[in-house]
């Protein structure tokens, strides 16, 4: 009875009309299923929507409103090679003009937007401000700095900086510059020799200038070698360059400060820049130093100096100076070795010197500095 009851049931829905889901069911599972249809005595057509039947096997399956999990798992164990073969969902294409999510949020920089552009010139002022080689940008720790205050920012490569960011900044700075002396109804350059460590010399012109507005700007014009020796002509040379290259008019006089040496009152004469004023700061250091080369006083300093080097010198010495401070709570302070061309580091190194004296004393007396010396002696 039973299988009589089934043999009609499968022929009642191979006989059925299915009916199918609406658009609006997004689900794979519909492009299997359908909702049965009935009529009844009037012929008109009566949507069962709480049961659905497979288009293949004509199976009844149950339907709980946007739950197609059952229908789901009939095709897995039924019809598996239709959730094998069963298209993807096609996403609609954005309209011409319309950017995807990914585009918009995941895409790089372009180099020539104005966000990429103001990041390379921040990394190049950086390099300019704070004296960083251009190798900075291949720096690991540096582009992971990058990349984490800006994802989408890809860093240009280290010649597009040396070749092409680096000189469009200083030709922009240099015409600001330019400008400003432009308009300064006073003007004033300083000059000097100097040598690296690399013992290099070099020569240095900076300009001081008072606006309308009186207030002082000081500019640094240039750096420039000199491989010949520092003589007035030489060094007159690099001034009337650098009056030519940064456009001074010569005509209204300008100012030269530099130090009391010989070869700079030639060099400003033979410049042709008027008035030349010796540096106040040079002259009292000359006039300091006659001080300090009375005998007491250079004696005084030398024995200062000598215990200073001493400590410069010995790692031992040092530790020992560092704790006697602690024990006598003094600051923890280093000795100060001067330096001749500078008078005011013979004070600093006589405040010094005044200020850990106990420190000192109570070191050199240890036990363990005077057995340090004496084999460093022996």
């Amino acid at each position: 009875m039973a299988n009589g009851v089934d043999e009609r049931a499968d022929q009642l829905n191979k006989n059925c009309e299915i009916e199918d889901a609406p658009s609006t069911f997004k689900a794979v599972v519909w492009q299997h299923f359908g909702f049965p249809v009935s009529r009844n005595d009037k012929g008109e057509k009566q949507t069962d929507k709480r049961q659905t039947i497979c288009k293949s096997c004509r199976a009844t399956v149950a339907y709980n409103s946007g739950n197609t999990s059952n229908m789901r798992s009939h095709l897995s164990h039924h019809h598996p090679e239709k959730l094998r073969t069963q298209q993807p969902t096609v996403r609609k294409k954005p309209k011409p003009g319309q950017l995807t999510l990914t585009e918009v949020f995941g895409a790089p920089l372009p180099p020539n937007s104005p966000r990429a552009q103001e990041i390379t010139r921040c990394i190049g002022e950086y390099m300019a401000k704070d004296l960083r080689p251009f190798s900075v940008v291949d720096n690991s720790g540096f582009r992971r700095l990058v990349n984490t205050l800006e994802p989408k920012y890809a860093i240009p490569s280290r010649p597009y900086f040396s070749r092409t960011v680096l000189p469009a900044l200083y030709q922009e700075t240099k015409a600001k510059v330019s400008q400003s002396l432009k308009e300064a109804e006073c003007i004033s350059i300083t000059t000097d020799g100097w040598t690296s460590r690399a013992t290099q010399s070099y020569i240095t012109v900076t300009a001081h200038v008072m606006t309308s507005e009186v207030e002082i700007k000081s500019f640094f014009l240039q750096t420039r070698p000199l491989f010949t020796s520092h003589t007035g002509l030489n060094i007159a040379e690099v001034l009337k360059s650098a009056v030519l290259e940064w456009g001074l008019d010569n005509n209204q006089g300008i100012a030269v400060v530099t130090d009391n040496a010989r070869n700079m009152d030639v060099a400003v004469r033979e410049a042709g820049l008027s008035p030349h004023i010796k540096s106040f700061a040079h002259t009292l250091n000359l006039a300091s130093k006659a001080g300090l080369n009375v005998n007491r006083a250079s004696r005084l300093l030398g024995r200062v100096r000598r215990v200073a080097a001493f400590f410069h010198r010995s790692s031992t010495a040092t530790a020992v100076l560092a704790t006697k401070q602690g024990m006598l709570n003094l600051p923890a302070h280093k000795l100060i070795m001067d330096v001749v061309t500078r008078w005011n580091s013979s004070l600093d190194m006589l405040e010094r010197y005044l200020e850990q004296q106990q420190a000192i004393a109570a070191t050199l007396l240890s036990a363990e500095v005077r057995r340090n010396a004496r084999e460093r002696h022996s």
